[in-house]
């Protein structure tokens, strides 16, 4: 019947029944919602206005005799369906498929085609094809399939832990919260929230809590002690939500935040404040001695302040008095202790980091730093207390008739003071200060000698975390005069070949192949024996030695990286640790260029390590040169990641391959869940930013299997291997050669 162009073709002679079955036809096929068409030939013979309007014609006269390859996109498409659609409208059956079709404009569109042989037996009797136009609903579909894969995508990386609840039944969870509380993936699913609570009131308390203020579609907040799996608590911040607040049995989303470091920081603090009421308690008694010789020392300053109000005793930035009227008042307060048998405390004091203040805001900020800090400094003291600067961001108090009590107390104090940020301008800034401190008669009988003893105590307040205080010591004397002996042997160090390389394997997480070596300089003295590198490597960089020892190392590395692969091994990654000094010299590029050319060696299997700090220096300045390493080949990464103070404004500007996981995060990974979190953070933050990431201290397999759970790329430590020399080396590659690549050491 399709045969039939229109109802005015229907014979005069036809049965009346007939007719009236050809106008129904008619009727259906006209006020029908989808296109129907008949193809006989590749040519449409009829359709139905539906199907004109979806290839976006008119009238359905207009589609008559159009062929239906026109239909499709290319001629490519339409023997695709052809093949397909044939093979089963031929058995008898219907072909139904979502195909991209092509309408008058060119323009493409989504379709659902059914479609049947008139006869199966004989398909050159044509062929009647249902069509729907549903390229909205597939759009939809897609937009709907887009924005679901995003939310999971935030749900899955979210660094609190989320939970949907149906009938305090968990239906979802992200993998944070499981790992808070220390479940496997999709363990806890069909869960009710009971599992997570120490008891069963502190489960119903808080369904009681929470109900009121989501009904109200408000947010419920609160702090809860929640259940490990092992039974253990940890203290969360807990914020919940209705999905419906007209409707509670829709259920809910919670957000829960592990605040266990918080709260062990503020038990911290509430012990600081006892430990300060006792200082002040102290003080206060200390004072309540000194009473007697208020109205004497009163006389005194009074006669000394006679003497010093000429400017060439007073600083001009600050107004305190200078290194003269300093030795001035030493010599009176020493000869007085002297006198009395009594005590004399010297602080020698440092700001911590004053260099970046300005270099990053400029030297107007740093002298009003220097400003408010010395009249802080001088409110934290008695009156008979000296405070002096002696240039730069160096300040001496000299405390009269002070113990080592009284001035582990004054450097409470200070310390305390200097963490109140300082208001200057826009800024608001804290400085930090090291200090140390020398005791009169123990340490010194004169100020130099005082000075110097300070002044080595500052440093290794310096040394060991800075933003603190130590007292000078007979260990430090020893320090100091190992030092000044390994200063002047370490200038012979090279020539004398008394230095070496040895090197610790990196292996991939994943094969458990060795893809790298880091170099690790070496210190053998014939009558000191081995030195360590931490002791002699800050010696090198304060006497300029680093740079020649530096290019000794690099130069050394990277030959021997070039005769093992001459030599047939497999390729390799070298890696080598820049010093600030290093990094800092302007021919680093060009030297490292150098040294890779006469080796013959691929740019591209150096990788230079620098610290957090080095980076954060001067950013601008890293960044200009690691483009000028970056662009020459050479990979980057940044050592010892996390101790630092890194800001991710400059870390994704630096041109750095892979983070490497500081040891002290690795040790206790497997036992300590701030360890945890900090290390899966580092992981997490170097993957989105496309970088790699490699953990050092490796030393158990329990570490190991979770830096693979976490998704670490690489690691090295002891668990493997400790540093080798160069033929050590060769044997332990060699030797992991015939294992499996998923085989464990």
């Amino acid at each position: 019947m399709l045969e039939n162009p229109s109802p005015n073709a229907i014979p005069s002679g036809a049965p009346d029944q007939l007719r009236l079955a050809l106008r129904e036809q008619d009727v259906i096929l006209e006020t029908a919602g989808v296109g129907i068409v008949f193809i006989k030939q590749r040519t449409v013979i009829r359709c139905n206005q539906r199907f004109a309007q979806i290839y976006g014609h008119a009238e359905a006269s207009d589609m008559l005799g159009r062929t239906s390859v026109s239909l499709y996109p290319d001629t490519e498409s339409f023997y695709s369906l052809g093949k397909s659609a044939f093979t089963v409208m031929t058995q008898g059956l219907t072909y139904k498929s979502e195909v991209l079709m092509r309408r008058i404009d060119g323009s493409l569109f989504w379709s659902h085609l059914t479609g049947k042989l008139v006869n199966p037996a004989d398909t050159a009797e044509g062929s009647i094809w249902i069509i729907d136009d549903i390229h909205e609903e597939k759009k939809a579909q897609e937009r709907l399939q887009a924005s679901l894969a995003e939310q999971n995508l935030i749900l899955d990386n979210a660094m609190v832990g989320i939970v949907f609840l149906h009938d305090r039944h968990l239906t979802r969870s992200n993998g944070q919260f499981e790992s808070m509380l220390g479940y496997a993936p999709g363990e806890l699913k069909g869960f009710s929230s009971r599992a997570w609570y120490l008891s069963e009131q502190e489960w119903l308390d808080a369904g009681t809590r929470c109900y009121a203020p989501m009904a109200a579609g408000k947010t419920f907040e609160d702090e809860m002690v929640l259940r490990k799996k092992d039974g253990s608590p940890v203290h969360c911040a807990v914020n919940a939500k209705a999905i419906d607040p007209h409707d509670l049995s829709k259920g809910s989303i919670w957000i829960v935040l592990d605040v266990n470091a918080r709260k062990k920081a503020e038990l911290a603090l509430e012990d600081a404040r006892d430990s300060l009421e006792k200082l002040v308690e102290s003080r206060t008694q200390e004072l309540s001695r000194t009473v007697a010789e208020l109205e004497q020392r009163a006389i005194e300053q009074k006669a000394a302040e006679a003497k010093i109000q000429q400017l060439a005793h007073f600083d001009p930035l600050t107004g305190l008095p200078n290194r003269l009227l300093l030795k001035d008042r030493c010599v009176q307060a020493l000869s007085l202790a002297d006198r009395g048998q009594r005590s004399v405390a010297l602080m020698f004091i440092d700001l911590d980091h004053f260099k970046n203040i300005n270099d990053s805001l400029g030297h107007h900020v740093g002298d009003e730093v220097l400003v408010q800090l010395a009249q802080r400094l001088k409110a934290n003291v008695r009156d008979q207390d000296t405070v002096a600067r002696f240039g730069g961001d160096e300040f001496i108090l000299l405390l009269p008739n002070a113990d080592m009590l009284g001035a582990a107390h004054v450097a409470d104090k200070l310390l305390q003071s200097a963490m109140k940020p300082l208001h200057i301008g826009q800024h608001d800034l804290t400085v930090t200060p090291s200090i140390g401190i020398a005791i009169y008669p123990k340490d010194g009988a004169d100020l130099d000698t005082l000075y110097k003893c300070a002044d080595a105590a500052m440093y290794r307040a310096k040394e060991e975390g800075r933003n603190s205080y130590r007292f000078f010591t007979s260990e430090l004397q020893a320090v100091s005069d190992r030092t000044l002996m390994l200063d002047n042997a370490l200038r012979r160090a090279l020539e004398r070949d008394q230095l070496t390389l040895q090197y610790q394997p990196q292996i991939d997480i994943k094969t458990n192949r060795v893809i790298g070596a880091e170099a690790l300089l070496r210190w053998h003295h014939p009558e000191l024996g081995p030195v360590s590198p931490a002791e002699f490597i800050p010696i090198a960089e304060s006497n300029g030695h680093i740079l020649s020892i530096g290019e000794w190392v690099v130069r050394t590395a990277v030959n021997q990286l070039a005769l093992w692969l001459k030599g047939g091994m497999q390729a390799l990654t070298m890696s080598v640790n820049l010093s600030a000094i290093q990094f800092r010299h302007a021919e680093l590029p060009e030297l490292v260029s150098r040294i890779l050319s006469d080796a013959g060696l691929p740019p591209e299997l150096l990788e230079l390590e620098l610290t957090e700090g080095v980076a954060m220096n001067n950013p601008q300045k890293a960044i200009a040169v690691m483009d000028d390493l970056h662009q020459r080949g050479v990979r980057l990464s940044i050592d010892d990641f996390g101790t630092g103070y890194s800001s991710l404004s400059y870390l994704k500007r630096f041109k750095v391959y892979k983070l490497k996981i500081d040891q002290t995060f690795v040790r206790y990974i497997t036992t300590d869940p701030d360890d945890k979190a900090i290390v899966g953070a580092i992981i997490s933050l170097a993957s989105s930013m496309g970088m790699q990431t490699i953990a050092e201290g490796v030393e158990t397999e329990g570490q190991l299997e979770f830096l693979r759970s976490e998704g670490c790329d690489e690691v090295q430590g002891y668990y493997f291997s400790r540093p080798l020399t160069p033929s050590a080396f060769e044997s332990f590659v060699s030797g992991r050669c015939g294992q499996s690549d998923t085989s464990q050491t």
